[in-house]
């Protein structure tokens, strides 16, 4: 996994997990990536620095452990207040997660199928584009508000 810091054309900042680094690459150019405040498509890699620590009693200068210290929050998270971070949690939470059977569950749902209802899942890049193609509406949701603890 590789995580980008990320930002849309109308600068909302957040982050975007791929599963190596020419993801973001196809994703992309698929339509895939989209900012999740704006829905904008023109999203590009923020560079982050990185930057080494010196510790306390290390006379070369190198830090022990990671040698990083953590990156500053600079995702759309950081910008959301606790009230509204928590009313969205609870919101997203309260849908059904369906995990990998997600594309099925839509299809289900979107041709009626079986009774509508709230759902969440995953689906691979392949998977999603064929059910836009098919004209299924669905949002990819950031990681900081489907994380089951906090």
């Amino acid at each position: 996994m590789i995580v980008y810091e990320l930002v849309c054309g109308e600068g909302h900042r957040f982050e975007g997990w791929f599963a190596c680094a020419d993801d973001f690459s196809r994703q992309s150019a698929a339509g895939l990536v989209a900012c999740p405040l704006c829905n904008d498509h023109a999203v590009a890699i923020v560079p982050v620095a990185r930057i080494a620590v010196r510790r306390q009693g290390d006379a070369r200068g190198e830090a022990s452990g990671s040698g990083e210290a953590p990156a500053p929050r600079t995702d759309v998270a950081a910008g959301l207040s606790s009230e509204v971070l928590r009313r969205l949690r609870e919101v997203v939470l309260a849908t059904e997660n369906v995990g990998d059977r997600f594309p099925e569950e839509a299809r289900r749902i979107h041709y009626a199928e079986v009774p509508a209802r709230p759902i969440r899942g995953q689906a691979s890049a392949s998977e999603a584009e064929a059910l836009r193609d098919e004209g299924i509406e669905f949002a990819a949701l950031p990681a900081f508000l489907t994380r089951e603890s906090h």
